[in-house]
This record gives C-alpha cells, structure tokens and sequence, in this order.
C-alpha cells in the first residue's frame, strides 16, 4: 500500500492510519458494480493484518453475483471472522440473515481494538440496515460510500449523490466518507484513475462526505500518482472479485 508519495512494506499500515479516525463499525455501500464488495474485503483483511481483530458481515442480500461469501476462505485465512446469509452460494435465492449479525456490535463495543466491517447492498438493499441502527449509533459507525465514475449509472457526480442521498434516506444512516475506486478492470490506466480525481472532489464538495481515499490494484500506478498528488491518499488493496468468465 502506498501513500503521499510515499510506500511501504506494510500491508496493514496504510488502513491502520484510515480506520484511526473511523468508528468500530464501518458501513461499505455504494451502487452496483461500483467494487464495494471488494473493498469491504480489502479493508477487513488489512484490519486483520494491522494486529486489530475484525468480522466481516455480509448485509448484501440483493445482488448473488459477487459477495463476500465469495472470499470467506481468504478471511478465514487471515483471521477474518465472517457472518454470511445463510443461503449464501448456494442455488435458493432467499434473502435471510442470521441472527449472528448481532454479535459483531457486541463484539465492537466490547473489546477495544476490533472492528466489523457491514458489506451492504446498494441503494436497494440499504433499508436492511435500519433494524441495526440502534446498534449502529451506539456503538458508533463510519459510512464509507463507494465510487466508480466508469459505471454507467454513477458516471457523473450528480447522478453519484444522487445514489448516494437515496442509500441516506432509506438506511436513515448519513454516509460520513466516500472511497474513490473509479477503475476499468485490469485494463485500468494511471490516466483512467487520474481522470477520476476530480469526479470524487466533486461528488465530496456536493454531499459533505470526506474523501478518504482513492484505490487501485497497481502499486506502481499507486506510486507515480503518489508522487504527482502528494495531498491526496492513494491505497493500493488486493483484488478479490470473484471471475465468472
């Protein structure tokens, strides 16, 4: 991971410093395709890799093509405890979440270096989080909204707060950060992330939500745009997506 101009070795140092200023429980959301899944599962596992103890919880139960279920061997592996729908993988498309769910604010509130991560589901799926608000508030939340500027429903920063202002009003939860992961795949360019900069400035300045960051799976990219934009954050997370092709 990289930042500033600067890299380091560590895989767990550039989200260490991210969640310092971020509640125990931290909300992902965005619309579809915007890459929330994977960055749910790339801040858990650098949570993990930080020494901090971390549940990743999957609130999707909108879309069944890509979710965190997906990675529960790589969570597993790296420590990450993962509370999934029941039904997760499997041929039965009923949305059902456990009871389970309720552990990870306990766990939050109770220990003071664990975090839990909520993957959540688009604007669609966001009224699911309005049964876990009094655990939300109480404990305390970050709300990080994901941003993809080369999808084609969120490729302007209106039409971004716009989605971002619906997932508000129906989770009754107010998006505190927003991520910048404007990306085209593995065709992604440094010009195609450099492109993207002011788009997230945009959609940060018309909703009151801080930039936390900008993402990339290349380090190099990572690098050179840490070089030419040193008051910016750059953070480079591992590519969990799962392939259907």
């Amino acid at each position: 991971m990289c930042r500033r101009g600067n890299t380091t070795g560590a895989a767990g140092v550039l989200v260490e410093e991210l969640i310092r200023n971020l509640g125990k429980n931290i909300v992902v959301c965005g619309h579809f395709g915007s890459g929330k899944t994977n960055i749910a599962v790339g801040l858990s596992l650098g949570i993990a890799a930080s020494g901090l103890g971390c549940t990743l919880v999957d609130l999707d139960i909108v879309s069944a093509c890509f979710r965190a279920a997906d990675a529960a061997p790589i969570l597993h592996d790296a420590g990450v405890d993962c509370i999934v729908p029941r039904y997760a993988n499997t041929n039965l498309d009923l949305p059902a979440l456990s009871g389970e769910i309720y552990s990870a604010f306990a766990d939050g509130a109770s220990t003071q270096g664990r975090r839990a991560v909520f993957d959540t589901g688009g604007s669609e799926g966001a009224g699911v989080l309005g049964r876990y608000l009094p655990f939300l508030t109480q404990s305390g939340y970050s709300m990080i909204y994901i941003v993809n500027m080369y999808r084609p429903l969120t490729s302007s920063p209106a039409a971004a707060a716009g989605d971002l202002w619906e997932i508000e009003a129906h989770s009754r939860l107010r998006v505190t950060h927003i991520i910048n992961n404007s990306n085209l795949g593995p065709k992604t360019t440094l010009a195609d992330i450099e492109a993207s900069l002011g788009y997230a400035g945009k959609i940060s300045g018309l909703t009151g939500a801080k930039l936390l960051c900008t993402t990339m799976y290349s380090r190099d990219i990572c690098d050179a745009l840490s070089r030419r934009y040193r008051d910016m954050t750059f953070c480079v997370l591992p590519d969990s997506t799962r392939r259907l092709f």
